[in-house]
């Protein structure tokens, strides 16, 4: 799903054809979307009318579609980034879709987003505490240590997200 909110989102900032999302999507993720995973994807929005598609003519090239999301996408767009189920909550690029568009939710959409990734990763920082303990192996409990740290280091991150961060600016 986070492709889909990847892809509404930057045509609710300004229409775009395949290509010029593409870029924008790496731009601001790193993530580098192929064309099997972009065009069906667009397809997909157009049949459900959250997208549309009109063709831009070119000078000696055939007419490439630009596509405008709809009011039909910006509500799926919404509800997308303030729907986070708890068995998304552990996937990092379903989480950071949603944060990187913050913009588009309320305060308590917002508070409701975090609250579920810090119950997840609380008890899968649990559950893996629990592992390294019983751990009797010193190089299966340092790789454990290793990720307990991550977790750690994300759990205080999110602590200083329940501010907006441009108070921080």
């Amino acid at each position: 799903m986070w492709i889909e909110i990847l892809l509404l989102s930057k045509l609710a900032a300004e229409p775009m054809h395949g290509y010029e999302l593409r870029k924008s999507v790496e731009a601001s993720t790193g993530h580098t979307l192929s064309n099997n995973s972009l065009y069906p994807t667009l397809r997909r929005f157009v049949d459900a009318g959250a997208v549309s598609r009109s063709a831009e003519e070119q000078e000696a090239k055939p007419p490439r579609h630009v596509y405008t999301i709809t009011d039909v996408g910006r509500e799926l767009l919404h509800d997308m980034l303030a729907d986070f189920p708890a068995d998304l909550a552990l996937n990092e690029p379903e989480f950071l879709a949603r944060v990187g568009n913050f913009a588009w939710l309320r305060p308590a959409e917002r508070t409701r987003v975090l609250d579920v990734r810090k119950k997840a990763l609380t008890a899968e920082q649990a559950r893996l505490e629990a592992l390294a303990a019983g751990q009797a192996d010193p190089w299966s409990r340092a790789a454990l240590r290793h990720v307990l740290g991550k977790f750690d280091a994300e759990l205080r991150w999110l602590a200083g997200l329940t501010t907006d961060p441009r108070e921080d600016a």
